[in-house]
Formats: C-alpha cells, sequence, structure tokens
C-alpha cells in the first residue's frame, strides 16, 4: 500500500480545481476527485488526462448527505475545497463537506477562500467575501483543522473580469491612488501554493501568498511590457469615489453581481484587504510566475 498522502478535491472540474489537482499529482500525492453526477465529459476527460496513476474520480455533490459525501471522501487526510457559487455552495455546502470530511476521518480542511484578506473586511464590503467569511464562523470549533489559503487577486481576473483592460481602445482604468501595492497571483500558481499546504503537516491557519505585490501603476507596465503594447492610463477617481460608484449602482440594481467587480477593487485600493507579509518562503519549491510574462503568453495580439 501506498504511503503517498491522499487528497480530496471538491471543485475539481473547476478551473482552480483542476489546477489543484495537477499540481498534487505533480507532487506526488493522491487525489480522489469529486465529480458531479452529469458533469460534461470534457471536463471528466481533462481531469483523467492529467495522469492516470494517482487520481481517481468519485461522484458527488458537497450537497449530498454527509454520510453518502463521506463516503466519497473515503480515506483522504485532508480536504481541499476549490467550489465556486452562491451562499448554498459556499457556506452550507462547505459546511456539509465538513461534516463529511469530519465523519471520514479527515484531519484537514482547506476552504474556498482563495482571496485577498478577508480576515481584515468587514461585513458588506463584498457581498461575495461574506460568504466566505459566514463559512468560517461556521466552521470555528470544527472537528477537523481548517487551513486558508489566501492568494490576493488572480491575475486573470484582474486581466478580465476587472474589466480594467481594454485591448481595443488601448487603455487600462484604475481607481484610487496609482501607487497602493495589491497582491495577485496567477490561478496554477495559486493552485501550486495550495497543494504544497495541503501536503505539508505543519501548515496551520491562514497563510498568504502572492506571485506579485505591485501598485497599479507598476501593473500596468508590466502589461504593457508582457503585451508589447502601449495602453493609455485612464484614473477613475478616488477610492471614495468608488465607494459612492458602489453604492449608486446598488441602489440601482437588485443584481449585486453588476457590481461586484467594483466591489473587489475597493478591497484592494483602498489597501484594506492587503497582506501584512507572505508566506512563499515557506514553499521555495513554487516559483511563482511574473504577471509580464502571464501577459506575454496571452495577451490579444495588436
Amino acid at each position: 500500500m501506498s504511503s503517498s498522502p491522499k487528497v480530496f478535491v471538491a471543485g475539481a472540474t473547476g478551473l482552480l480545481g483542476g489546477q489543484i489537482v495537477r499540481a498534487l499529482l505533480d507532487q506526488g500525492a493522491h487525489v480522489r476527485a469529486l465529480v458531479r453526477p452529469g458533469a460534461p465529459e470534457e471536463k471528466k476527460n481533462a481531469l483523467t488526462g492529467l495522469r492516470a496513476d494517482g487520481l481517481e474520480l468519485v461522484e458527488g455533490d458537497i450537497t449530498d448527505p454527509a454520510e453518502r459525501l463521506a463516503e466519497a471522501v473515503g480515506d483522504a487526510t485532508t480536504v481541499i475545497s476549490a467550489v465556486q457559487g452562491g451562499p448554498e455552495v459556499i457556506v452550507e455546502g462547505q459546511v456539509n463537506l465538513v461534516r463529511a470530511a469530519e465523519k471520514a476521518g479527515a484531519k484537514r480542511f482547506i476552504p474556498s477562500d482563495f482571496a485577498f484578506d478577508l480576515t481584515k473586511l468587514d461585513d458588506g464590503d463584498n457581498f461575495m467575501i461574506d460568504w466566505r467569511r459566514q463559512a468560517a464562523a461556521a466552521l470555528t470549533g470544527a472537528g477537523v483543522e481548517v487551513v486558508s489559503v489566501l492568494n490576493g487577486a488572480f491575475y486573470e481576473v484582474m486581466i478580465g473580469f476587472m474589466g480594467l483592460v481594454d485591448w481595443e481602445q488601448g487603455t487600462l482604468s484604475h481607481w484610487g491612488d496609482p501607487d497602493q501595492p495589491l497582491d495577485m497571483t496567477s490561478v496554477p500558481d495559486t493552485a501550486a501554493f495550495a497543494a504544497a499546504v495541503a501536503l505539508d503537516p505543519a501548515a496551520t491557519g491562514t497563510l498568504r501568498f502572492a506571485g506579485e505585490v505591485m501598485s497599479m501603476r507598476e501593473f500596468h507596465d508590466a502589461v504593457q511590457r508582457g503585451s508589447g503594447r502601449t495602453l493609455r492610463l485612464r484614473h477613475l477617481g478616488t477610492a471614495d469615489d468608488l465607494r459612492a460608484e458602489i453604492e449608486r449602482r446598488a441602489a440601482a440594481s437588485q443584481n449585486p453581481f453588476e457590481y461586484v467587480a467594483l466591489q473587489y477593487q475597493w478591497c484592494m485600493v483602498t489597501g484594506k484587504a492587503k497582506f501584512d507579509s507572505l508566506d512563499n518562503a515557506r514553499y521555495p519549491q513554487v516559483t511563482p510566475q511574473p504577471l509580464a510574462d502571464f501577459v506575454r503568453a496571452g495577451a490579444p495580439a495588436a
């Protein structure tokens, strides 16, 4: 019987979850990946194509009865959640997953936090982060050790979802002080750090990592260098102006997803969610990709 650690991953067919599975396998772990019934075949195939040895797919959902979900967890010693969704997933689903992990005899749980420093935020700063904070509160006193992995903002989100870069118009827009430091990391590097934490029996508490710590001015420079494009830097207003814009949109819309990208930006540009220190040095085997290199690999041509 192999002595390699076994890790259970929920959300394994997602972008981050799939990368975590890959990173765990690369580091010699055995992985049980939870796949929802009816998941697209291409997503299942993407997992099974990683490596035959050490990977086991199990069908189920984190909202399944805890007894059934515990059978899926099996003999995994660590459970990682990389799920995405609303409060029924992030709060109720993750609490249910921890109950299942307890029943299965797992020792540790890594929740789907993967953001900037949510421990420094207040309720209402970001409604999606609020769900993660609610889950953390609900897991206090759990029978498994909860170890949180934080990575700042994803490069992929900064370049895409945030709406900061407009390649067609040739602009990069920002709110607040252009010299405020920001924490950010690519999805693959976040996965590599998460895998390292999962396989480190001494890891405890909340661990913070960043591929880059840079201001919006430096972010602008790195995106230009990586893309070979000249982008005009547009200042949209102060952090107070941004807060006012969020409140205006919230009053005008019943859909908070219409302004959540602005909430993420506010948490960053105010410095409120900034990491006080980093734990990168704990795992020297992980060498994060510089932002300019990330952009160079995927920026649209001029």
